[in-house]
């Protein structure tokens, strides 16, 4: 998939003598190219003792359901995180949650799971950090706000999705205000956001500068942990913080709840377990090594299920129940993949899921008594991504004929959607650097023994825009819809970023997809009937 950066990586040294002491935590900075140095971007010290801790980082909340919820916070020293839930903003009758001591074995972050909250109500809340020598002595309360999923169907869903911040060398650009989609975005105050993966790019270098090829520069901020690609669990955890720079992305995150996964650029470019590299920047060449490392700093850095307190582990995928309309099957096509090769292979049992996964989304969607089913995948099954000249990075391999490889998975997956009579499927996935909609229906198709449904793309949030990939047809999809640069890498300044948003009516229960651009445009929109496969 995309990753490549425009020009080459700077020197190490050239990044520490350009730093400057600018608090990372507070706002933007509004210098051309800004430089934060490790002790401003980077870990909290663990020997700060004076004043009173600080979540300048601010909050998020994820996998909100109808009673639950996971709240995160990071603190700029140790402390012990509490949190306070209410009905309303002035905190009266507020609920306390005693939340874990956050400290260096987590990089000072912290997540407190919430339960038996009110079904399809506003929540406000907020984070309050406490000195654990002096519980006395508290930091100011870091405020945020989200709605539980409803019990009840009138209430409706409206929901974003979208996936890729900061790669191909566009980071935050502080002369056109960052990551000014997240603003617009929170402005639409959906009930969650759907992040499809490649939240990070840990193989993506920034430059402080570069020039586009209308003349105009493009000015990155830039941290030391992105002065080079990610090898250690301190540069992991350096690329997740990069983003929380930016106070678009932190407003965002303290008034809309998440839904996140992770893709390939968590750990680096089109990677697969068991992986060797033969990459001259990379010191650690054991791919195995460096995804647990991205996988610690990943669970640490947003509000996901998971190890909590140094550990590393846990499972990446899940359903996140959001009332009687919709369920979020949130897919892991990253750990238990085979190796990217040809894709030819007549016998494929790994294939992009791995046999427990496929298993349990087959055990899930039986379960699911949701209207709709969304299958939050994190790349898209009929179009083309290569890996290099001869391999393939997704699903499809350009061959349109019986399934061969990572397709034989996807096709008895397929077939037991519709053997099982298991309506209201519909796969959302980023990945790609554009935004299209595909249906997929078996009398185009050269496997044939499926339901028809749909697959919409949208993104990047911030980072490149590619062209249109190339469709392959073992599963018969109709390319509705595309809007994509026509040359490769274009900048966020020279082409808008997409997301897109869906809305279930809660008296028809009807989804409408729309795809958007940055800009307020609505691209395309289809309406999809309940209960029907051919839509």
């Amino acid at each position: 998939m995309p990753h490549r950066s425009p020009v080459p990586s700077p020197d190490r040294r050239s990044v520490l003598r350009t730093s400057l002491l600018t608090s990372a935590g507070v706002a933007l900075p509004t210098a051309a190219a800004v430089v934060l140095p490790a002790a401003q971007a980077g870990a909290a010290p663990a020997f700060v003792r004076s004043g009173r801790p600080s979540a300048a980082w601010g909050v998020q909340v994820g996998d909100v359901t109808a009673s639950t919820a996971l709240v995160w916070v990071r603190a700029d020293r140790p402390a012990r995180m509490i949190v306070e839930t209410s009905a309303t903003e002035s905190f009266r009758r507020a609920r306390t949650w005693l939340g874990p001591l956050i400290g260096p074995a987590s990089d000072f972050t912290g997540t407190t799971a919430l339960h038996g909250l009110p079904a399809g109500e506003q929540i406000h809340y907020r984070v309050t950090l406490a000195d654990p020598e002096d519980p006395r002595r508290t930091g100011e309360p870091a405020v945020g706000t989200f709605r539980t999923a409803p019990v009840r169907r009138p209430d409706g869903v409206r929901f974003l999705w979208s996936g890729d911040i900061a790669g191909q060398g566009w980071g935050i650009n502080p002369d056109i205000g960052g990551y000014v989609v997240y603003d617009e975005m929170r402005r639409l105050d959906p009930d969650f956001f759907l992040c499809s993966g490649d939240n990070i790019y840990a193989d993506g270098v920034l430059e402080p500068s570069v020039t586009l090829p209308d003349g105009r520069v493009w000015r990155n901020v830039t941290t030391v942990e992105k002065a080079k690609v990610a090898e250690t669990l301190d540069e992991y955890r350096g690329n997740f913080r990069y983003n929380l720079l930016d106070r678009n992305l932190r407003a965002f995150n303290a008034q809309v709840p998440s839904i996140v996964q992770w893709d390939d650029h968590e750990v680096r470019n089109n990677w697969y377990p068991g992986q060797i590299l033969d990459d001259a920047r990379y010191a650690e060449k054991d791919v195995d090594v460096l995804a647990a490392r991205a996988r610690r700093a990943f669970q640490e850095y947003f509000p996901v299920p998971g190890p909590r307190g140094g550990s590393a582990g846990g499972r990446m995928h899940r359903v996140v129940r959001h009332g009687p309309l919709l369920d979020v099957f949130v897919l892991d096509m990253r750990s238990y993949r085979n190796a990217n090769s040809p894709g030819r292979q007549a016998d494929d049992t790994a294939g992009i899921l791995g046999a427990e996964q496929l298993a349990w989304l087959k055990q899930e969607l039986l379960r699911s008594r949701a209207v709709w089913k969304v299958v939050a995948a994190d790349m898209p099954i009929g179009l083309v991504v290569p890996d290099g000249a001869t391999d393939y990075e997704a699903v499809a391999q350009g061959d349109p004929g019986a399934p061969l490889g990572r397709e034989l998975q996807i096709a008895e997956l397929l077939r037991f959607v519709k053997h099982r009579r298991i309506t209201g499927t519909v796969w959302l996935t980023a990945d790609v650097h554009h935004t299209s909609a595909q249906h997929y229906l078996p009398e185009r198709a050269a496997f044939k023994d499926f339901a028809p449904f749909w697959e919409f793309v949208s993104g990047p949030l911030a980072a490149g825009g590619f062209p249109a990939s190339q469709l392959d047809g073992t599963f018969g999809p109709d390319r509705v819809f595309v809007r994509a640069p026509e040359r490769a890498n274009v900048s966020p300044m020279e082409s808008p970023q997409f997301f897109g948003e869906v809305e279930i009516d809660g008296g028809g229960g009807e989804m409408t997809v729309r795809l958007r651009a940055q800009g307020g445009t609505v691209l395309f929109s289809q309406t999809l009937q309940p209960g029907r496969t051919g839509q």
